[in-house]
């Protein structure tokens, strides 16, 4: 008899749960908050942190592509978004705040603050965008096995198409000058890249390295080039009307890594989308917390969708012609592409976030 009540109070304790795990399944359970399995329902909400090493429309635009891939898929979020204002110390007191924050994922964008998030932030999953290269930045084992809390969307620029294109607009060019912040990882690397594509197109370049802001204009006139390279570097894109300046005042064409900076000055770049880069890496976000997919095994993505936009307005101010066919097989021509206003715009109202 014993035995028998056993069994049957054994028994009607697994339907219990069964019916438990039923309930739990079809989102109305206990479990239902957690967001796991559920497709994303628009009732389902997250905290996210976002960490910007400093305010211009390239990392702005990528911000804002990262919401906006949360906002087309119907996910509600409370943001949390920080801005170290170009200061490493700022970028490592935010992860460390971040760290200890009730979040869900957390956003870095450009290689310090990223570096800083995955230094302190080890038990909530980060996803990057604007980081040239995550491998060398020491944020991933590598980019197809990131293998650790941290994954994200690169933005590796064709340094020698991009050179290329400076050839074909300056065909007499002999010597391109560069600016760079010494301390950014990203920037070394496209100035290694700057130097190999040199090399086999038999370029000359200079180098001017900087550690701020303030010195952009300092370095930029130190140079004596017939022509000057603005890579990806958030020091000198925070500065750019300086070395802008310096193009029009000495009749120095500058080609840029990002369509951005050609909205703002530059003469022409064969470069990515940073708003597109950013809802990329808002989709890798929404596969991580929503269907559960794990950091350490997505590999690291780029775009690979390069755009040539040109400014013709720039080119003259630095007196040197743009050639037709630049022109004519251009995806976005400033001043007469609708599309050319889209990036600058998109960082106009930033700072009321920050």
């Amino acid at each position: 008899m014993t035995n028998t009540l056993a069994l049957r109070a054994a028994a009607a304790a697994a339907t219990a749960a069964l019916l438990l795990t039923a309930c739990n399944a079809d989102g109305n359970g206990d479990d239902a908050s957690n967001g796991e399995g559920n497709g994303g329902d628009a009732a389902e909400s997250y905290s996210i942190g976002i960490t910007q090493i400093v305010s211009h429309p390239a990392l702005d635009s990528a911000r804002d592509g990262f919401k906006s891939a949360f906002d087309d898929a119907g996910i509600d979020v409370e943001w949390d978004e920080q801005n170290a204002q170009g200061e490493q110390a700022t970028a490592s007191n935010i992860a460390g705040t971040f760290a200890t924050a009730d979040l869900d994922l957390v956003h870095a964008i450009a290689t310090p603050t990223s570096q800083a998030a995955a230094q302190q932030i080890t038990d909530v999953p980060i996803v990057f965008s604007s980081v040239t290269d995550p491998e060398e930045a020491g944020l991933v084992d590598s980019w197809e096995e990131p293998g650790g809390n941290i994954t994200g969307a690169s933005d590796m620029n064709p340094v020698s198409e991009q050179l290329e294109l400076l050839q074909e607009i300056l065909p007499d060019a002999e010597t391109v000058g560069v600016v760079y912040s010494s301390g950014e990882t990203n920037s070394q690397v496209q100035v290694e890249m700057l130097q190999e594509a040199a090399e086999e197109l038999g370029l000359e370049v200079q180098e001017a390295t900087i550690s701020a802001s303030s010195e952009v204009q300092q370095g930029v006139e130190s140079l004596d080039v017939d022509a000057i390279y603005v890579p990806t570097d958030n020091a000198v894109v925070s500065a750019l009307e300086a070395v802008i300046q310096y193009g029009q005042q000495n009749d120095v064409p500058i080609i840029a890594a990002e369509a951005d900076s050609v909205v703002r000055g530059a003469v022409a770049t064969y470069g990515i989308d940073y708003q597109q880069l950013g809802y990329q890496a808002g989709e890798m976000a929404i596969r991580i917390l929503v269907d559960g997919e794990d950091p350490a095994s997505m590999a690291v993505e780029t775009q690979t969708e390069l755009e040539l936009t040109v400014n013709p307005d720039a080119a003259e101010a630095m007196n040197v012609e743009l050639p037709e066919d630049v022109l004519d097989r251009a995806d976005v021509v400033v001043g007469e592409d609708v599309e050319a206003e889209d990036p600058a715009d998109a960082g106009e109202d930033d700072d009321e976030d920050e």
